[in-house]
């Protein structure tokens, strides 16, 4: 769970693990009188100053929303452009993250990617494998009904190999097969640009999460708006099934 490292922020608890629906480019875009898609050029900005921000803080994991299984049915130009940014970040922005010893990777189902693309995601997530800081983690082509059912499907392969029996599966096997599980659990989940849902992003690993919603368009969110996140989350009482009494008892 989340740890305290308060030389690092002044005595609050960082959360080990943050996600984040980045939300708000298009409207963002459309306000200014731009095409949809000069707000997710605006982002990228966004992106660099919130994994920046992580990485000071000591955050072990971040994982970013980049691009839904439902973003597919979204206008052909504006896939392009996504598309277009993806193989950016993963040639120019990669090497800055592999500079500043942060692990790149891409969860989600990559079949539906160019082979271009697909050699890309292999070639970055190649080059940051050995680094041990922020582990940086990109969901694109992503549904967390789609993560589950596949961890589903890989137990049921394990099963029909008698590598395991039915009576072996249970949240911790299933737990196993999900993208992210040799993560620290999922501590804070956040999105911007004003909606109150999590459209299908990380339904098993936001189980026990804090929540988080702020108004902010994304390419408006920078380390400030970062901070007033954490501040929120400091504020509250974690108790997984206790009460608040037993959480104060092992917190004395």
């Amino acid at each position: 769970m989340a740890t305290d490292i308060a030389s690092l922020d002044e005595g609050k608890i960082i959360p080990d693990h943050i996600a984040i629906i980045m939300d708000g480019n298009g409207r963002w875009a459309q306000a200014q009188g731009k095409g949809r898609v000069a707000g997710h050029k605006a982002g990228v900005s966004s992106v660099r100053a919130v994994v920046k921000g992580a990485r000071q803080l000591g955050v072990k994991a971040l994982t970013l929303f980049a691009f839904s299984s439902e973003n597919w049915q979204r206008p052909e130009k504006e896939v392009s452009v996504l598309m277009d940014l993806f193989m950016f970040v993963l040639t120019k922005e990669v090497k800055r993250l592999h500079k500043h010893n942060i692990r790149f990777r891409v969860i989600g189902d990559l079949s539906r990617f160019s082979d271009k693309l697909q050699k890309s995601i292999k070639k970055s997530e190649e080059l940051t494998i050995l680094n041990d800081g922020l582990v940086l983690s990109i969901a694109a082509n992503y549904g967390g009904r789609w993560d589950i059912a596949n961890a589903a499907k890989m137990l049921a392969s394990k099963v029909q190999k008698n590598e395991m029996s039915l009576e072996d599966i249970d949240e911790n096997s299933l737990h196993k097969e999900t993208c992210l599980a040799d993560l620290p659990e999922l501590d804070l989940l956040i999105r911007t640009g004003g909606d109150y849902r999590i459209s299908n992003f990380l339904l098993w690993q936001a189980a026990y999460a804090e929540f988080y919603f702020t108004e902010t368009l994304w390419p408006d969110f920078n380390e400030a708006q970062f901070d007033m996140a954490l501040n929120a989350f400091n504020q509250r009482e974690r108790r997984f099934g206790k009460t608040g009494e037993q959480v104060k008892q092992i917190e004395e």
